[in-house]
């Protein structure tokens, strides 16, 4: 009850006072709480995305952690409080798995230029296929049937870091038909969807770098 009252209040908070405390601690009382589910299969959310619906309320039963267990390898993101004009939380598919394989929520990290990856003269870089812990093989399964969705069924990827702490996750304008720079921006946000918050991603050339590599 008092896990539920929290959520409640939580819930009750007018927008203006939703700063990023607001945000952790609603985290933290999902992770140790349950929803009611108002949907049993995924319905197409207002972005275009999969989403399974839910909310807060006394006779919740299905302990947030087990919904993120079954979302996790379907490829399907979390509303919570849906029917409000503006739900209380909205969780992409990223933070979904990200949740599931590390153990915690992460903030945005800086945004990426599209397209453009810029090595100094001399500057040493490492640079490969993804690890399954880095992207978790059902992840990958369901990229590519969303990439196969859009037509591309052979897309390639690399991981570069320069500092082996941060890590820019490419994926190969080449392999993506070389879409025009118009494109790019959408792309990019598409790709976000699939992944945490951290994550680096940019859009390149393969030529001039190492190799790419099937996602």
């Amino acid at each position: 009850m008092a896990r539920f009252l929290n959520l409640t209040n939580l819930c009750s908070q007018p927008e203006s006072l939703r700063d990023l405390e607001w945000e952790r601690t609603f985290l933290q009382a999902l992770v140790d709480g349950s929803l009611e589910l108002e949907s049993k299969e995924a319905v197409q959310g207002p972005d275009g995305w999969p989403y399974l619906y839910s909310k807060v309320s006394h006779s919740a039963t299905e302990p947030f952690l087990r919904i993120i267990d079954w979302l996790a390898t379907r490829g399907i993101g979390l509303v919570v409080n849906a029917h409000k004009e503006m739900p209380d939380y909205v969780f992409p598919y990223g933070m979904i798995w990200g949740f599931k394989e590390f153990g915690q929520f992460f903030e945005a990290s800086e945004p990426t230029n599209a397209g453009e990856v810029i090595f100094e003269k001399g500057e040493k870089v490492i640079a490969g296929p993804p690890s399954e812990e880095y992207l978790p093989i059902y992840v990958r399964e369901i990229l590519r049937e969303f990439f196969k969705s859009q037509s591309v069924t052979e897309l390639k990827i690399l991981v570069v870091s320069k500092d082996k702490s941060h890590f820019d996750l490419i994926f190969s304008l080449n392999s993506l038909g070389n879409p025009p720079a118009h494109e790019h921006k959408g792309i990019l946000e598409a790709i976000a969807w699939f992944l945490p918050n951290h994550y680096s991603v940019v859009l390149a050339e393969e030529e001039g770098l190492p190799q790419f590599f099937p996602l």
